[in-house]
């Protein structure tokens, strides 16, 4: 584009934020894109006269690039029982997946919603036996009423094991009626004995959880070996809780007591 290295300069800064706000891939072919649309919209203000340099700060990013930034989901403000902080890897990375879970005036029936695939589905099934076998008393509602459970970003299709203990939890919150912190999240499959197994991609969900502001995160402890590709300060800005049983979870989160 003729830019010369005394016409643009574009701070470390700008560049993170291009890689977090305005790329959404594995890869680096699009953050290519985004500097070379820096470099031709910064050619055009020198030709019309707007200046010999141009530097590019948070405030002109957007004008720049003309696009909007992606939108990457934050931890709610308010806890609600039944809703519960997930984490999810994509094709582009990681993010937050929120499980939410409702009673309503019923005959039992499940209703599963959020274009789940099967083996999220089963997961679901599995949480609710698990629940049911953990909460004997608090979970006869479920017989009298019907049980919805939904995934937001509903057009957004969503499978595999990883949120069994998110599946469980959230249940397990709105049988009790005690709510989960939205700025605890968790990953992991569950068996229906109630173990934690190992999931994948826990890097970019770790990652997905400090940018959304999430604090403490459980995880599989077999998955504790991949903490070492996860970057120091991500794992500075987390607690990271390795459990092995979903028992551990609930008790920590005060909705399962001691025995």
């Amino acid at each position: 584009m003729g830019i010369q290295s005394e016409n643009l300069e574009v701070p470390d800064e700008i560049i993170n934020l291009i890689i977090s706000d305005y790329t959404q891939e594995g890869g680096v072919r699009g953050l290519r894109k985004r500097l070379e649309t820096l470099c031709r919209a910064s050619a055009v203000q020198i030709v019309r006269g707007k200046g010999e340099k141009v530097i590019v700060t948070r405030d002109n990013l957007r004008d720049l690039l003309d696009m909007h930034p992606v939108y990457h989901k934050q931890v709610k403000e308010s806890a609600n029982p039944g809703i519960v902080t997930g984490l999810a890897w994509t094709a582009a990375g990681g993010e937050i997946l929120y499980i939410e879970t409702m009673l309503t005036k019923g005959k039992g029936e499940i209703i599963i919603t959020g274009q789940l695939g099967d083996v999220m589905k089963e997961s679901a099934r599995i949480a609710v036996t698990l629940v049911k076998s953990l909460f004997p008393e608090q979970t006869g509602v479920l017989e009298e009423n019907d049980l919805h459970i939904h995934v937001p970003d509903g057009a957004t299709p969503k499978d595999g094991p990883s949120a069994g203990i998110t599946l469980t939890t959230a249940l397990s919150s709105l049988v009790t009626g005690i709510p989960v912190p939205p700025n605890i999240g968790m990953t992991g499959e569950i068996s229906l004995q109630g173990g934690v197994n190992p999931i994948g991609g826990l890097p970019e969900k770790l990652l997905a959880a400090q940018r959304a502001g999430v604090k403490k995160v459980f995880i599989p402890a077999d998955n504790v070996d991949d903490l070492r590709d996860v970057p120091g300060e991500v794992k500075e800005n987390l607690e990271i809780v390795p459990v092995t049983e979903a028992s551990e979870v609930l008790r920590a989160l005060g909705i399962m007591k001691d025995m």
